[in-house]
């Protein structure tokens, strides 16, 4: 059965056993946990990190960006987690999810999203130092 809606629940350790309808939340791994939406059972693990998953808590809700795809599983199922509310996205293609992979290198290396010429964009130079100067405050507060 389809899940529209997503309760956050802060977990020290995930649970063996997932609850449809529950986000689980570990801020000491960073990471988060859910069945698939779609209701096929699936377990969603979503790291959380500049590069991966960002998550937004207002006290009550979470949102997660960027949208969860499920491409490696047999549902495909595609959404949004926003204030926790589960928003469904259209499919993607083969095509579309070879691109979307590249962007997400993309992204993760530095070079930003490819256009759809798939031609890497350079991020300007100040945004690079900026991005590297707040890594670097990151890293430092962590390990305070």
């Amino acid at each position: 059965m389809r899940v529209n809606r997503l309760e956050p629940l802060f977990v020290e350790e995930i649970p063996a056993e997932l609850t449809s309808g529950v986000l689980y939340v570990s801020i000491e791994f960073r990471t988060t946990m859910h069945l698939c939406c779609c209701g096929c059972r699936s377990h969603v693990v979503l790291p959380v990190r500049p590069s991966a998953w960002r998550v937004t808590y207002d006290g009550d809700s979470i949102s997660m960006s960027p949208s969860v795809g499920n491409w490696t599983f047999p549902c495909r199922s595609h959404y949004w987690i926003r204030g926790g509310d589960v928003e469904w996205a259209p499919s993607w293609s083969d095509e579309r999810i070879v691109r979307g992979r590249q962007d997400t290198l993309a992204e993760r290396t530095g070079d930003g999203p490819l256009a759809d010429s798939e031609v890497p964009v350079q991020r300007p130079e100040r945004e690079r130092f900026f991005a590297r100067v707040i890594e670097k405050l990151r890293s430092f507060l962590h390990h305070w």
